[in-house]
């Protein structure tokens, strides 16, 4: 009786964890199979490279994330894995020390193959100097960026700029409803004012002199903050040389110390 009733037991056993993985394959069935190439983290992505064996399974975790929850698409070009880690890697690179953060409004990336203009043509005889923007009106929640500026963004040699984390820096500072160069959303409240008039006396001063900052961060206060994240994120050492006082600041809201 005893040793029927352990034969039952494990039958009823092998049927529910049967369940349970199809209702596991069943949820999991929707998600796209994302591959991560430790490879192209490596030599590709200066920031990557300079985590820890613990940051770097995070990182690794958080890029497959990214990319089940938003789309990637091209747009008259194709896609590889490498393509969709250069993204997602520039997703997660602004906000890794924000763990649980999520781009909850945005949808999907499109990525052109090359630099488009106000009309999104990306081909043609017409000037074309956009290299990414964040949508709005009929491109609501979602995010265009040209294929060769992302992956000069992530060139063998770090330098001040990079694209893809200036267009996701412009959500996080969107994120609080007013894209103004305010990350309100990463600030404590009393760092907020001191923050703008840091903005203030930065873009100031590097107009008198002659500055190493990409000279369209001088254009607006949005643009000043979006244009220092690259600078910060892609070559921190010299940022800290140069920029000490901004640094700081920017340390401070990213959580980075």
């Amino acid at each position: 009786m005893e040793i029927m009733i352990t034969a039952i037991f494990a039958v009823m056993l092998a049927f529910a964890v049967k369940a349970i993985m199809a209702s596991f394959k069943k949820r999991m069935s929707g998600l796209p199979v994302v591959n991560v190439n430790d490879e192209v983290l490596e030599q590709r992505i200066s920031f990557y490279r300079r985590l820890d064996s613990t940051g770097r399974l995070r990182f690794k975790n958080e890029v497959v994330s990214f990319l089940q929850r938003v789309s990637i698409t091209p747009i008259n070009t194709t896609i590889t894995d490498t393509d969709r880690m250069l993204v997602a890697a520039s997703a997660v690179i602004p906000v890794f020390a924000l763990e649980g953060w999520t781009y909850p409004f945005l949808e999907e990336v499109l990525v052109y193959n090359d630099h488009f203009n106000s009309e999104f043509q990306s081909s043609g005889d017409e000037y074309r100097n956009i290299m990414g923007l964040v949508g709005t009106g009929a491109y609501k929640n979602k995010m265009l960026l040209s294929k060769s500026a992302l992956h000069a963004g992530f060139g063998n040699e770090p330098d001040q700029s990079n694209t893809a984390i200036h267009e996701f820096v412009h959500l996080i500072d969107g994120a609080d409803g007013v894209t103004d160069g305010v990350p309100r959303i990463l600030m404590e409240k009393e760092d907020v004012q001191p923050w703008i008039e840091l903005m203030h006396t930065e873009m100031e001063k590097m107009k008198e002199e002659e500055a190493d900052f990409n000279p369209y961060g001088y254009t607006s206060k949005t643009e000043f903050f979006a244009v220092a994240s690259e600078y910060f994120f892609e070559s921190p050492e010299i940022f800290k040389e140069k920029h000490p006082v901004l640094f700081d600041m920017m340390q401070k809201a990213f959580r980075t110390k």
